[in-house]
């Protein structure tokens, strides 16, 4: 159901205006890996989605979204799974590390809630990476964030960066810590090209 509802979604914002996407070439070719995109509406997950086919993203969401029955088999059949972002538990690492030892593609919006601009970076993409010892690409997402911006017909722009690996040579702890900087820099950095 994914990529006919993938497809389905691409047809519908075609109608506001086709997506730029570049440096798609930085997405790996193979294995599994965390895409941490920057987050200000409902209509970049959507984007993210369509501009990464054929890959299927396996969403972190938030746990409010599962709470009525069509809603979570909505949700799980668009590969999406839930995090109590309040009080996240041991599964909020577990499943994620589940679907990547599986060779999946797990998608985090590590500034959590939408917001425009400086939200600080939450350590979810960074923990689940480095325990699944899998890569993490950044992404940045500028353009429509709701249906008002759509009828605005706002130009749509997705940026793909580098893979970036745990560091070598230190602490599990320190190498998060320097991942955490280096990935909220790049967040940025990859934002601003596109603006």
């Amino acid at each position: 159901m994914y990529k006919f509802g993938a497809n389905v979604v691409k047809v519908f914002l075609n109608l506001f205006g086709r997506i730029k996407v570049y440096q798609k070439e930085n997405l790996p070719e193979s294995g599994s890996y965390v895409i941490a995109c920057t987050h200000t509406g409902f209509v970049d997950i959507l984007w993210l989605g369509v501009a990464t086919l054929p890959t299927e993203i396996h969403y972190m969401a938030k746990k409010e979204l599962f709470e009525t029955k069509f809603l979570k088999w909505l949700m799980e059949r668009l590969n999406a799974f839930p995090v109590d972002r309040e009080n996240p538990g041991p599964s909020a690492i577990k499943t994620p590390r589940k679907l990547l030892k599986q060779g999946k593609v797990v998608g985090i919006f590590p500034s959590g809630t939408r917001s425009s601009e400086g939200a600080p970076l939450k350590r979810g993409a960074v923990t689940i990476a480095a325990h699944a010892d899998v890569p993490i690409v950044p992404a940045a997402y500028v353009g429509p964030n709701n249906f008002k911006d759509l009828f605005k017909r706002i130009k749509p722009r997705l940026i793909y960066g580098e893979p970036m690996h745990l560091p070598e040579g230190l602490s599990k702890k320190e190498g998060m810590d320097i991942l955490m900087e280096q990935l909220d820099k790049e967040m940025h950095a990859l934002q601003n090209s596109i603006k």
